[in-house]
């Protein structure tokens, strides 16, 4: 921890007061013109061109040796002409800029800052400052009477520039509030936004950089509710806004790619059908794209670059009727929960889009850089991320940061859960550990109590890698599912126990320590990897539109092309992909857990075998729903609805072994399995479920007759076939078939 200069005071025990609020002590209440103590706010003249200027005094030594700057004193107009007369000290909590009605109150964090300036700026560009001149703690503010919602703003810190401290104040940059709920312009790839590396750089970064925006949060919600399905009824699918129905013919053209088109009642509608509970969206924080996709006319197309985590993504609104990013999210959001669909939300929090230290200074890295980031001895980033920083979320006030931002998400846009992306960074202490405090925090906050929190039990540090090690009540993303199931359908390698370990929900990572079946969220694809099209396409990932050599993305895929390289292939090579998917999809959607399906799955999306598609914002990545397969949708559709009604699936309770009310595992001739079996016998079994429900499983290259058990079994959608109508004791399965029959 880098030592707070002298003066500031110690930073209290972070908590929460009101939405939003992070209180840290008593601060005076929120002034409305009142008569407490004020400064005049002074601009920043336009120059003899026009433009803004900024007067910089010289760089040079502190009295330490260091280096310093500090941007010289504005000059003073009349600032009284829009009504915006003096800062009064107003209140520590909210953090951000919030507005009451008549004016905004501002707050920022910073421990190191030895003054912190609000910059306001006009439609014209021309920028005016003003010190905040409260003080709680290590929280600065004040509060302007007169300003009003889309208001620009930014800051500007003034403080040491030491890097071997890992403090890098420079006041020539403006700086994003990191509780901004909305900004106006993008991040460019200039020269200007770089803050220096051994010595701070001179140039004003205001000219280019986004401006916050300040934003009226009034929203009327009528009677929503949030759906609370319970875990055992949960089918995830993640979907990218804009990808989701960018092409969808039957969406009005200025809806498509946007919030208001996933809420449009047909792709409601077809959620419905589909029958998944929630939908998790890839990012929807406002994210920029990195300078090197820049150079190279390429999009940070999942969005995990985040810039400002608070706000909205403007890029996904589609702008009708004037509503505003933020409005229009939240009708999807109502839209979706009028439907009893969930909301969850994969959420950043592991690294900013301030990326290394040659990077841009944006937000954080000119706020605080030492009490934000993971640093090392010398000042440099710990990059457990590979994104180039990595956030250190175990210090208090970064902790009360993030949990005022999911609060955000909760009560102001009625989210109903987040992913967390490379979630072992949120247990780092720096090692990872369950009882981090801010595990403690998310799970003790009651108006948290209610989410569904799910993990990417990983990142690329130290014991990065922490699948089945989350505290209850996280689920988990569980590659073991993926990989294994891939490997059992589509390489032969994996026996018959370790497939029923991943089909009874991982038991050996999730059985013990007080966690339940749903935290293992089984998953085939997601947005990282093959599409499940291409898991039975290509061996091989063709990254080259990435502009990185193919050298991107995951290698070792378990994925089996079945004789040919690409869509290309021969009827019986077609025909043996479908089966091959129809097993996956019925592993996927009828094992204990919590499935989770990637959007476009089931109509059989392809990427052409880009197996990183995290640039690609074309029809590399949107659904084409004009080709999708929908035999394959309606199929998949059955299984879920197949799904929820048996009882060891929905109910979220562990099996107990040879418990012919929750499982049953027999061997093709209706009989338990023997050891020997389990581990070294063919792939061919007999699942048997809440008594009336029969799982056959046929995962060999040859077709097999199986004795069923005792009684009338029959099969049911979607496994009907002709040839059987009626009951039977005895069942020919194909090769690399799965099927359910019911007791009848």
């Amino acid at each position: 921890m880098i030592p707070r200069h002298t003066g500031s005071p110690a930073l209290p025990e972070a908590c929460f007061e009101g939405e939003g609020g992070l209180r840290t002590g008593s601060a005076a209440p929120m002034a409305v013109g009142d008569g407490g103590n004020t400064m005049p706010v002074k601009p920043i003249v336009p120059d003899a061109n026009g433009g803004n200027a900024m007067s910089v005094e010289p760089i040079a030594p502190d009295a330490n040796g260091k280096n310093a700057m500090s941007v010289g004193p504005a000059v003073s107009i009349d600032a009284g002409k829009d009504g915006i007369h003096h800062i009064s000290i107003g209140a520590a909590s909210p953090l951000g800029s919030r507005f009451n009605g008549t004016g905004v109150n501002f707050s920022l964090y910073s421990a190191h800052a030895e003054r912190v300036v609000l910059c306001l700026f006009d439609e014209q560009g021309r920028e005016r400052q003003v010190d905040l001149p409260g003080r709680t703690g290590d929280i600065r503010h004040g509060y302007l009477a007169g300003v009003k919602p889309r208001q620009r703003y930014g800051y500007r810190l003034h403080g040491p520039f030491d890097p071997a401290k890992g403090l890098r104040f420079n006041p020539a940059k403006l700086v994003i509030d990191p509780c901004a709920r909305a900004l106006e312009g993008k991040v460019p790839d200039h020269p200007a936004l770089n803050g220096g590396l051994e010595r701070p750089d001179a140039a004003d970064s205001a000219p280019v950089m986004p401006k916050c925006l300040v934003v009226d949060e009034h929203y009327d919600w009528q009677d929503d509710e949030f759906p609370a399905v319970p875990w055992g009824k949960t089918v995830i699918y993640e979907a990218h806004v804009r990808g989701l129905t960018r092409l969808h013919p039957d969406i009005p053209e200025a809806l498509r790619g946007s919030y208001a088109g996933l809420a449009h009642p047909l792709m409601v509608a077809y959620l419905r059908h589909l029958g998944v509970t929630a939908v998790e969206l890839l990012p929807v924080q406002l994210h920029a794209d990195e300078p090197r996709l820049q150079r190279q006319g390429l999009r940070n197309y999942w969005g995990y670059n985040v810039l400002a985590p608070y706000a909205v993504e403007p890029g996904y609104a589609s702008g009708l009727d004037g509503k505003t990013a933020l409005d229009e999210f939240r009708d999807m959001v109502k839209a979706l929960h009028r439907a009893g669909i969930e909301v969850i939300l994969d959420v950043v929090f592991n690294h900013s889009a301030e990326l290394d230290l040659p990077g841009p200074t944006l937000s954080l890295r000119g706020i605080d850089n030492a009490e934000y980031y993971w640093l090392d001895e010398g000042g440099d980033y710990r990059n457990w991320t590979g994104c180039g920083n990595t956030l250190q979320l175990s210090n208090p006030a970064v902790t009360a940061w993030m949990l005022d931002c999911l609060l955000f998400w909760r009560r102001t846009c009625h989210v109903d859960g987040f992913r967390f992306d490379l979630g072992t960074v949120l247990g780092r202490t720096p090692d990872f550990v369950r009882d981090a405090p801010l595990f403690a925090a998310l799970r003790n906050h009651p108006d948290l109590a209610g989410c569904k929190w799910i993990a990417e039990p990983w990142d690329i540090g130290p014991g990065g890698y922490q699948v089945g090690r989350f505290p209850p009540p996280f689920g988990e993303w569980n590659d073991h599912f993926r990989d294994d199931m891939r490997r059992f359908w589509l390489h032969g390698d994996v026996p018959l126990g370790l497939f029923a370990r991943r089909f009874a929900a991982s038991s050996d990572l999730y059985g013990a320590e007080g966690r339940d079946p749903c935290a293992s969220v089984n998953m085939l694809t997601a947005h990282d990897g093959f599409t499940l099209q291409d898991v039975v396409s290509y061996n091989e990932k063709h990254n080259q539109a990435n502009g990185e050599n193919n050298r991107d993305g995951a290698g070792d895929n378990h994925s089996n092309n079945h004789g040919h390289e690409g869509p290309d292939a021969e009827p019986s090579i077609r025909q043996a992909r479908r089966d091959s998917q129809r097993a996956l999809l019925a592993t996927l959607l009828l094992s204990q857990g919590t499935p989770m399906l990637l959007a476009g799955d089931e109509l059989g999306h392809s990427q052409q075998g880009n197996n990183n598609a995290y640039c690609q914002d074309n029809e590399l990545t949107w659904l084409d729903w004009r080709q999708g397969d929908r035999e394959l949708a309606d199929f998949t559709a059955a299984l879920i609805r197949l799904r929820q009604k048996i009882p060891a699936l929905t109910e979220n309770r562990w099996w107990r072994e040879n418990d012919e009310q929750t499982v049953l595992w027999l061997n093709i001739n209706g009989q338990a399995l023997s050891a020997t079996e389990w581990e070294g016998g063919e792939r061919r079994m007999q699942i048997r479920l809440s008594r009336d429900y029969l799982f056959v499983i046929n995962a060999t290259t040859k077709a097999c007759e199986m004795t069923l058990p005792d009684g009338k079994w029959t099969l049911i959608a979607p496994f009907e076939r002709p040839e059987q109508p009626g009951s039977a004791d005895h069942l020919f399965v194909e090769a690399r078939t799965v099927y359910v029959l019911v007791k009848r």
